[in-house]
C-alpha cells in the first residue's frame, strides 16, 4: 500500500488530516509538518496501524 496524506475539509469548516498507509510513529512524522502549519490541534486518535507496530515494536525487545 502507498504512503498518503489526506486533508480533509468538513463542512463546518475544521480539517481533518489522515496518513494513510503508515505505521506506528511514523504517521505522526509525517503529519507533523501539517500540524504545525496550521495551528492548533483540538483531537487525535490513533489507528489501530499505530498500535499494532508499537506493540511489534516491543515483542522484538523482550
Amino acid at each position: 500500500m502507498s504512503k498518503t496524506i489526506e486533508l480533509i475539509v468538513k463542512p463546518d469548516g475544521s480539517l481533518m488530516i489522515d496518513a494513510v498507509g503508515f505505521q506506528g510513529a511514523d504517521c505522526e512524522k509525517a503529519t507533523r509538518f501539517l500540524e504545525q502549519a496550521l495551528g492548533r490541534t483540538s483531537n487525535k486518535q490513533k489507528k489501530p496501524e499505530y498500535h499494532r507496530q508499537a506493540q511489534r515494536q516491543q515483542q522484538v525487545g523482550q
